[in-house]
């Protein structure tokens, strides 16, 4: 460390608070956290050393400003941890899990000000506040019940020793898993093996592979969920099950980064802890909170989806198998995405690996994502070249509302890279708060494949949806515009949570946009009409198939954190008990794995929707009931835009989000056009 400032601690001198990246170093970091967690504490203990009788302002205010330099910091860094997570980091994080836990659990547990937060609640009535304050006096005191503030001492030693252990098994887990899916990826000596590919791919490949010292070979790094895009293409079928042995096989080898003892030891903690805050499971103590209310409720969604998908699974994989035949081979899960592809062409014409060339990553982003926002919300989006993210490979875009005025920051993170973790997600780096004078700051990071210097990032179809998936949580955190940080940004239920996202997917083949967009990166020309007409007609295909998928790690969630504390101390095969949970809900077709094995399931085990996978598709009632209410209003106008810009997501987490939607929709949610989405009605 030198004598200069540490840049974290110093007042936000960029615009909208941006972190200085350019200038914050990797040991700046726990630095800036000490510093945060005692400046945090002198806050809260300020507040609870008076000797005033609780008020809203004494209380709830000075306790939405406290922890101001805390949220900065936090968010600053893990943002990178993510997105760039080197060796350094890594180190850090760990260092810093159980500080992190103690702490958080030292503000949550503060027995004095819970009772000020108690006194406050119990003469809510009699207050004369608006209703944000009054959801956040209700939140404050629930959301602290819940996490064990009105536990004796003893409970609370227990229940902060459980935390600080989990934060940092949740923080091995997903370490464990990364390193893993690095040492997973498969190489290839020879193009011929992955015949198939297009010229990007193969160029992306040849480029992991050299910046491994691998050149002259060709390296396909791993993406999240146990499939891979390109098994849709690869002709040859060694290549294939390769891929997929691979992804199946993370963490899961007895080696040092082997995550089933980790994953069981989380379970069983989580259990304990779940006994101590007065439920039978976890699955209960998290669901507790959230708009499903049980896991009974979760339960019987998946439950009523599980059979019609299953059945639609079994027929469609007596189509691949007619074709199959052919070749002489007995359909595998390695086989379903690419003989899929052949009965998608089969049935509709329709070759969706050859889309590519309309699919250009920078007009989808420009002409597409970016054009639906500003056509239904009249913002505009500009690139600030002066202004740096994280890592070299981040994009810095400055987004106004339609009167010009100034809304906030959006960053883009597009690439893979062996520092990133898998998947797809969006963060808030800034949130808004008119009680903290803040603005903004979202960031999106995609898993995109990255070619070589020169060559064009040509995107598949799912790519573009992902795309357009997380820009639409983007906007949700743009949008929310609320008095109290506790409610900034997509601070909402986590079963609501990924509703806004999902609905931003409907404009990706909305006429008007698609014809904005889809230009061939050669010649300009629109994606044919035709083919527009085949997708549309294609979008419930192999719906099954990716129903059945996702339904079983749903449940497989919930099976794990359905166990009681002596069950989850039992001795636990994970294989043998994720046979079980499927058997017992009719997903257990070895063609159809699941979207998530556990050893790789980090959304559950190291991030933060442990008992909530089910969130997708609870939230995708909500999406595709929106879906037609946009249809039955015509669709992509100011007017319609504003209304669910104003009605929901402008309210972040400040109210009860199925009110919310209320509002906007005029009642509650209906199931019926999601099970036509899906194709389950029949």
């Amino acid at each position: 460390m030198t004598d200069a400032p540490n840049p974290l601690l110093s007042p936000p001198a960029l615009p909208y608070d941006l972190p200085p990246y350019g200038s914050i170093a990797v040991e700046h970091y726990l630095p800036a956290f000490h510093a945060a967690f005692a400046a945090h504490r002198a806050e809260v203990d300020a507040i609870t050393a008076q000797t005033a009788e609780p008020t809203f302002e004494n209380t709830l205010v000075a306790l939405e400003r406290s922890g101001d330099l805390l949220d900065r910091v936090a968010r600053t860094f893990y943002t990178v941890t993510g997105a760039d997570g080197t060796p350094e980091i890594q180190q850090v994080e760990e260092q810093l899990a159980p500080l992190m836990a103690a702490h958080r659990d030292a503000i949550q547990l503060d027995t004095a000000l819970y009772g000020r937060i108690a006194a406050v609640y119990a003469q809510l009535d009699g207050l004369d506040l608006d209703a944000e304050s009054r959801y956040l006096v209700e939140r404050h005191h629930r959301e602290m019940s819940l996490a064990g503030a009105g536990l004796d001492d003893a409970q609370k030693t227990r229940l902060t020793d459980l935390n600080q252990r989990l934060s940092v098994l949740t923080n091995t887990f997903e370490k464990n898993l990364l390193a893993d899916t690095n040492d997973l990826a498969v190489v290839f000596d020879d193009a011929a093996e992955l015949d198939g590919l297009g010229d990007g791919e193969l160029s992306a490949a040849a480029q992991a592979a050299t910046a491994r010292g691998l050149d002259g070979r060709y390296v396909v790094t791993l993406t999240l969920y146990t499939g891979h895009p390109y098994l849709a293409s690869l002709t040859n079928r060694e290549s294939r099950r390769r891929l997929l042995e691979a992804s199946r096989a993370r963490a899961t080898r007895d080696n040092e980064y082997d995550n089933r003892p980790v994953l069981r030891e989380i379970v069983r903690l989580r259990a304990e802890r779940a006994v101590l805050l007065g439920y039978p499971s976890h699955a209960a103590a998290v669901l507790a909170d959230q708009t499903a209310g049980s896991p009974e409720a979760v339960a019987s969604l998946l439950r009523r989806l599980a059979a019609p998908a299953a059945a639609n699974a079994g027929q469609e994989q007596a189509a691949l198998q007619r074709i199959a035949d052919a070749d002489g081979i007995r359909i595998d899960a390695h086989d379903w995405a690419f003989y899929t592809e052949k009965v998608r062409a089969e049935r509709y014409d329709l070759d969706r690996a050859a889309l590519r060339p309309w699919f250009e990553a920078e007009r989808v982003l420009r002409d597409g994502v970016f054009f639906a926002a500003e056509q239904l919300y009249g913002i505009r989006v500009n690139e600030r070249h002066d202004l740096q993210g994280y890592h070299p490979d981040v994009r810095v875009f400055e987004v106004h509302n339609a009167d010009g005025s100034e809304l906030g920051l959006f960053l883009l993170d597009l690439y893979t890279r062996d520092s990133k973790r898998g998947g797809a997600w969006m963060n808030s780096i800034v949130t808004q708060s008119a009680l903290r004078g803040t603005a903004p700051v979202v960031v999106n990071n995609l898993n995109v494949n990255k070619p070589a210097p020169g060559t064009p990032t040509l995107l598949t179809l799912d790519e573009v949806t992902t795309l357009f998936h997380e820009f639409g949580h983007a906007l949700h955190g743009l949008f929310a515009t609320v008095t109290y940080p506790h409610f900034g940004g997509t601070a909402v239920y986590r079963d609501f949570v990924e509703f806004p996202s999902q609905v931003n997917e409907m404009w990706i083949l909305w006429p008007e946009i698609l014809a904005n967009y889809a230009r061939h990166i050669d010649t300009g020309e629109p994606l044919p009409a035709d083919v527009v007409e085949r997708l549309h007609a294609s979008e419930a295909f192999n719906q099954g198939f990716a129903t059945s998928e996702y339904l079983a790690a749903s449940w497989i969630d919930q099976a794990w954190h359905g166990l009681s504390v002596d069950e989850a101390s039992a001795e636990i095969d994970v294989a043998a008990f994720e046979a079980d949970a499927l058997a017992d809900i009719g997903l257990d077709n070895p063609a159809v794995p699941t979207r998530y094995a556990s050893t790789y399931f980090a959304h559950v085990f190291s991030g933060g929707y442990s008992a909530g996978y089910y969130s997708y598709i609870w939230s995708e009632v909500l999406d595709a009931d929106t879906v037609e209410w946009f249809r039955e209003n015509g669709g992509l106008t100011r007017e319609n835009g504003d209304r669910f810009r104003q009605r929901l997501l402008g309210v972040g987490g400040s109210g009860d989000p199925l009110a919310a939607y209320r509002d906007f929709r005029g009642r509650d949610a209906e199931i019926q056009p999601l099970l036509e989405r899906r194709g389950l009605t029949g």
